[in-house]
């Protein structure tokens, strides 16, 4: 698991004694864990913490663990949760599993006891994740699409993915420009339970500096010179769903601590108005800048960013991934050239393999559109590249392989590269073509002709959906 996608624990007891146990044993095995000492407090953290486990005590003043775990399961289906009590019967055990329990634990227990109990949780919560994740990759929704890739960078992005679609956590998500990281929003939110509500993206370095404030929280007719009637902000748009601000790291200081109040009274004033507006939304930000940086040279509110910062995606540069850029050219060759054959010449794909890609993503999808645009309609040439990526096609260059040094590649390895990711993921999905061929984003045909081209083998037993 990623770091960001450490086992998070709720221990919920009312006695001081127990959580600081619960807590250490909790950290011992490496997980995340924060405490609450009593059912209120942690109904209040559950958006913030967004818990994969809860340790919840059934005797509690005001609300008992019984009543407490509905509303946890209603608010987060996939949590596991498991009651403590020191009153344990078969009565208490059967209604907390009908309830949705996962377990239950009598007190006093023994600390082995306990680490077993979270460590059998922690496994079920990463193999639904890994489930989940496996359901999502041959997804055939249009919202992930664009998401390609089996590097184990990108993979480590969709298996966050996969764990924070169904949570209102809130998101940072970081990176180059060109990476993706609007797709990887639109994922996170089309995934999950709130698809059928709304999905607002702003881009706040394109807003106009005295209109940002009206264009989020809306303004009152009569508020400023042009406001002839009332309009609603784009937070009211996104009641109910999902917000995205993109390029956060644009935002003024002064907006910066208005948009903070917004997400901690859950409340917008539109210019002009003395009213305030209940808005319930959960907010995605995005960004190209090192926001801890700026937050440490006083250039971003620490305190906004702390509050962002609950869980942080680093998506990584193309360049940090170039064993996905066989499979991406072919996706973008099957969005911009459906129904047609074309190839690329090893020429072109050396070319593309070498070049870094400042653009990342969005530069190769362009560079591809291009090609299309202006080839042979058979073939995909270096005269067909932009520019830029027509460097000098002599001897050998080096692609990085994470920290290792860097690997020597020539004409022939090129086509060792595909056909290893392409094995890789046939393994994967254990044969599964239809599944494959999303997870390499190439069309069906193009698949069969790489299998065949390469002879690669299906398992014995393996589907032959298409």
């Amino acid at each position: 698991m990623t770091e960001d996608a450490r086992v998070r624990v709720l221990i919920v007891d009312d006695h001081p004694s127990v959580r600081k146990l619960c807590m250490t044993v909790g950290a011992s095995v490496g997980f995340d864990c924060v405490e609450a000492e009593n059912a209120e407090i942690a109904l209040a953290q559950l958006e913030e913490v967004s818990p994969d486990i809860v340790l919840a005590d059934l005797m509690m003043p005001n609300m008992s663990g019984l009543e407490f775990l509905p509303r946890v399961k209603q608010w987060l289906p996939q949590t596991e949760i498991a009651i403590m009590t020191g009153h344990g019967s078969i009565e208490t055990a059967v209604q907390a599993m009908r309830l949705g329990a996962y377990d239950y634990i009598t007190k006093p227990f023994r600390v082995e006891e306990l680490k077993l109990l979270l460590q059998r949780m922690a496994e079920k919560v990463k193999l639904v994740a890994e489930n989940q994740f496996l359901r999502d990759r041959v997804s055939t929704e249009m919202e992930l699409n664009g998401i390609v890739g089996s590097s184990t960078k990108i993979q480590d992005v969709l298996r966050t993915v996969a764990r924070l679609k169904d949570t209102r956590t809130p998101v940072l998500i970081a990176g180059e420009s060109g990476t993706g990281k609007e797709l990887v929003a639109r994922a996170i939110h089309y995934r999950g339970l709130l698809a059928k509500k709304p999905f607002v993206a702003v881009d706040c370095g394109s807003l106009v500096p005295t209109l940002i404030e009206s264009e989020l929280f809306g303004y009152e007719k009569g508020a400023f010179t042009g406001a002839i009637k009332s309009k609603e902000g784009l937070f009211q748009s996104a009641n109910g769903g999902t917000i995205l601000l993109d390029e956060i790291g644009e935002l003024s200081m002064e907006l910066q601590a208005k948009l903070l109040r917004v997400l901690q009274e859950k409340e917008v004033r539109p210019v002009g108005s003395n009213q305030k507006l209940k808005v319930d939304v959960r907010v995605i930000a995005a960004t190209n800048r090192d926001l801890e940086a700026a937050q440490k040279e006083g250039k971003f509110r620490k305190d906004l960013y702390f509050r962002l910062n609950v869980v942080t995606i680093h998506l990584p540069a193309l360049r940090e991934r170039r064993s996905d850029v066989p499979a991406l050219v072919h996706y973008f060759l099957d969005r911009f050239a459906p129904g047609k054959t074309l190839s690329v010449s090893p020429a072109a794909m050396k070319c593309m393999l070498q070049y870094d890609w400042p653009g990342n993503v969005r530069e190769l999808e362009n560079c591809i559109e291009r090609a299309v645009a202006l080839g042979s309609q058979s073939m995909i040439d270096v005269a067909d590249l932009p520019p830029a990526l027509r460097t000098p096609q002599e001897g050998e260059f080096a692609i990085p392989a994470g920290n290792s040094a860097a690997i020597p590649i020539v004409n022939s390895d090129l086509e060792e590269i595909e056909r290893t990711t392409i094995q890789r993921v046939i393994e994967q999905v254990h044969g599964d073509k239809a599944q494959a061929r999303k997870m390499l984003g190439i069309s069906r045909a193009t698949l069969y002709r790489k299998l065949k081209r390469y002879n690669i083998g299906l398992s014995k037993g393996a589907s032959a959906a298409s």
